[in-house]
C-alpha cells in the first residue's frame, strides 16, 4: 500500500482511502448487497434487529456517498433497500443528467437521519454550470439481513425528485415565454406568485407555437409524461416567444393581494362582456390551481342558477311568493336555515334570495302543480343556459367545467342549496355570474382561441326577463342582504351572492362568494373559510375594487 493510503470499513467491506479528496477516494475491494443479498460473511451470522446505532449509520451512509461521487450507480443502489428502484435514478445522474465531478459533505446526523450538501458540474454540449443543492438520507435496517441500509426515496439524490422521475440534460422540452397581459404588461412568477403554475402550463402548450427556441437545463422528467418536464438548472437560456394573454395585471395584482389574507384560498375573475379571464390567484400549501380545477360543493351561491331554473321554467318570479319557512323536509331529508335566520312566511323569492333562506329554495324544489319540476330540471338549466357540466370548456388551460348531475332522493333538494352532488370552482362560479348578468354564455379563456383554433363550448344563455330579475336579487343582496358587508363602498353597478358549504366531518364551512361591479364578475373560496361574506366576500371585493 503506497503512502498517504488509509485502510477502513466501509459497511462491513475493506477498502482504501487514497489520502487527499473526499467520498470518492475510496476503493471498494468488495461488494455491498442489498437487502436480499448475501451478508458477505463466511457462515450466516445472527440477523441484527433494532435502530442502526451510530457507527452502522456512519459506514452505511459513507459508502453510499463514496460509490455515488465515483458515478458507480450500481454499487451505489447496492448500500440502500432497494437497488432495484435506484439504480435507474442513480444512472440518470451521471449519464442523461451529464452531472460529474461530484462531491458530497455530511452534515452531522440526527439519530438515523444523515443531512448532506452536494456539489457538481452539470456539462452539455460544451456548456458547463455549477450545481449545488442540500438533501438527506435515513439509514434502516434491512428486513431479512438486518444490514443497515440507506432508506431509498428519490429525494435522496435530489429533494425534487419523487418515485418514477429521473433526470436528463439537453435541449429544454419547452421554449420559454414571455407571458404578457391584454395590455403587454409582463408577467412572471416572481411578480404574480400564484401564476407560476399557470405561466408553466401555458409555457408547455404553447412554447412552440409562441415562437421561442429552447435554451439548455437539467431537468427532472416526471414519471407522468403530461406533466412537463421541471427545470432545476439552466445552462443556455432560449429565445422566449411571447404569449398575448387576457389576463389583466391591475386585476391580476389585486387577487394575489386578497388571497394572501386567507389561507386555502383562490380567487378567479372575468369579463363579462368577452368571457375573457382576467385574474386567477391562489394561496395555497400547494401548487394546485384550486381556482380552475377545484371541485367542491358551491354552497347557496348554486342559488343564482336555481332561481333561474325557477323563473324560466314560470314556478315563481322574484316578486312571487317564496316561503322562509322554519324547516322543510324533502324525501324525509329535513333542511334547515343559517342559525339565528327568521322565517317568513309570506317571503317572496326576491327576499329569500337576499337572506339566503334554503328552505324556500327547498319548499320550491317539486315546482308547482302547474309548472312542475324534475330530477333533470336543475341540470338542464346549469348545462343549456350556463354552459356547465358538459367537460367541453377549452380555457387555454387545464380546468374542471363544473358537475351538475341529475339527482334523486334528497339529494335533489340538496343539490338546490349548492350541497349534494354539485361541485364547482370559482372559475365556474364566475362564469355563473357573468352569465347571469348578461344573459349570455360566454366561456371563459385565458388565451384567445384564435391563437390555436380550438372550439369553445356554447350554450344558449337566459332571457332577458330572467336576467332583469337575477340582476335585481343579486343587486338587493349586495346592497342590503347577506353581501351587504363584503360590497360596502363599490360603486357602479354591482351584485352578489353568499354561500357557505357545510363538508363532512369538518367543523368549519367553505367560503363562497360571487359578485360583479360593472364589467368584472368574480368568484372566490375560502376553503374552511366559514360564512361566505366573512373571507370569500373581501377577496371578491378587493378584485372588483381594482376595476379590472
Amino acid at each position: 500500500m503506497r503512502k498517504g493510503a488509509k485502510t477502513v470499513i466501509v459497511g462491513g467491506v475493506f477498502a482504501v482511502m487514497v489520502g487527499g479528496a473526499g467520498y470518492g477516494a475510496y476503493t471498494v475491494v468488495s461488494t455491498v448487497s442489498g437487502d436480499d443479498g448475501s451478508t458477505g460473511s463466511s457462515g450466516p451470522g445472527p440477523v441484527k434487529t433494532g435502530p442502526p446505532s451510530a457507527d452502522e449509520v456512519t459506514e452505511a451512509s459513507e459508502g453510499f456517498f463514496a460509490a455515488w461521487e465515483k458515478g458507480n450507480a450500481a454499487s451505489a443502489a447496492q448500500y440502500t433497500n432497494n437497488d432495484a428502484d435506484a439504480v435507474p435514478v442513480l444512472t440518470s445522474y451521471g449519464e442523461a443528467g451529464h452531472i460529474t465531478g461530484v462531491r458530497i459533505t455530511p452534515g452531522t446526523p440526527s439519530g438515523a437521519s444523515v443531512p448532506f450538501s452536494v456539489k457538481a458540474t452539470v456539462s452539455f454540449d460544451g456548456k458547463s454550470k455549477p450545481l449545488s443543492y442540500d438533501s438527506e438520507l435515513t439509514v434502516v435496517r434491512g428486513r431479512t439481513t438486518g444490514k443497515a441500509l440507506v432508506d431509498w426515496q428519490p429525494s435522496v439524490v435530489h429533494p425534487e425528485l419523487e418515485k418514477g422521475d429521473t433526470l436528463v440534460t439537453g435541449e429544454a422540452a419547452d421554449p420559454p415565454i414571455e407571458a404578457v397581459d391584454r395590455n403587454n404588461v409582463v408577467l412572471t412568477a416572481k411578480k404574480y406568485p400564484s401564476l407560476g403554475p399557470v405561466l408553466d402550463e401555458l409555457r408547455g402548450k404553447y412554447g412552440e407555437s409562441a415562437g421561442g427556441t429552447a435554451g439548455v437545463e437539467l431537468a427532472i422528467r416526471h414519471a407522468d409524461g403530461n406533466a412537463g418536464d421541471t427545470t432545476l438548472l439552466t445552462l443556455a437560456k432560449g429565445e422566449p416567444g411571447r404569449l398575448r394573454t387576457t389576463l389583466s395585471a391591475t386585476a391580476q395584482a389585486a387577487a394575489e393581494k386578497a388571497v394572501k389574507e386567507y389561507d386555502q384560498s383562490s380567487v378567479v375573475a372575468v369579463k363579462p362582456s368577452t368571457g375573457e379571464v382576467l385574474a386567477v390567484a391562489n394561496n395555497r400549501k400547494d401548487a394546485f390551481n384550486a381556482a380552475f380545477l377545484g371541485k367542491v360543493a358551491p354552497g347557496s351561491t348554486m342559488k343564482i342558477i336555481t332561481a333561474s331554473m325557477f323563473i324560466d321554467n314560470g314556478v315563481t318570479s322574484m316578486n312571487a311568493p317564496a316561503p322562509c319557512t322554519p324547516t322543510a323536509v324533502w324525501k324525509s331529508q329535513t333542511f334547515k336555515n343559517l342559525t339565528g335566520m327568521e322565517p317568513n312566511e309570506n317571503a317572496s323569492l326576491a327576499n329569500s334570495f337576499t337572506r339566503s333562506c334554503n328552505t324556500a329554495f327547498i319548499n320550491l324544489i317539486d315546482g308547482t302543480e302547474a309548472h312542475p319540476l324534475t330530477d333533470e330540471s336543475l341540470t338542464t338549466e346549469a348545462q343549456t343556459r350556463f354552459g356547465l357540466g358538459q367537460d367541453n370548456w377549452k380555457t387555454g388551460i387545464a380546468s374542471f367545467d363544473g358537475s351538475v348531475p341529475a339527482s334523486g332522493g334528497p339529494d335533489r333538494a340538496a343539490n338546490a342549496i349548492g350541497q349534494g352532488q354539485v361541485q364547482m370552482n370559482p372559475l365556474n362560479l364566475a362564469s355563473v355570474t357573468a352569465t347571469a348578468i348578461t344573459g349570455t354564455f360566454r366561456q371563459p379563456v385565458v388565451v384567445s382561441p384564435e391563437l390555436d383554433d380550438r372550439q369553445l363550448a356554447t350554450a344558449k344563455g337566459l332571457p332577458s326577463n330572467t336576467v332583469s330579475q337575477l340582476r335585481s336579487m343579486m343587486n338587493a343582496t349586495a346592497v342590503s342582504g347577506t353581501a351587504a358587508k363584503a360590497m360596502a363602498g363599490l360603486g357602479g353597478s354591482i351584485g352578489a351572492k353568499t354561500g357557505s358549504a357545510e363538508i363532512d366531518g369538518k367543523a368549519v364551512s367553505d367560503s363562497w362568494f360571487t359578485g360583479y361591479r360593472d364589467d368584472i364578475a368574480a368568484a372566490a373560496l375560502v376553503q374552511g373559510g366559514g360564512h361566505g361574506g366573512d373571507a370569500a366576500g373581501p377577496i371578491v371585493a378587493g378584485v372588483l375594487r381594482s376595476g379590472g
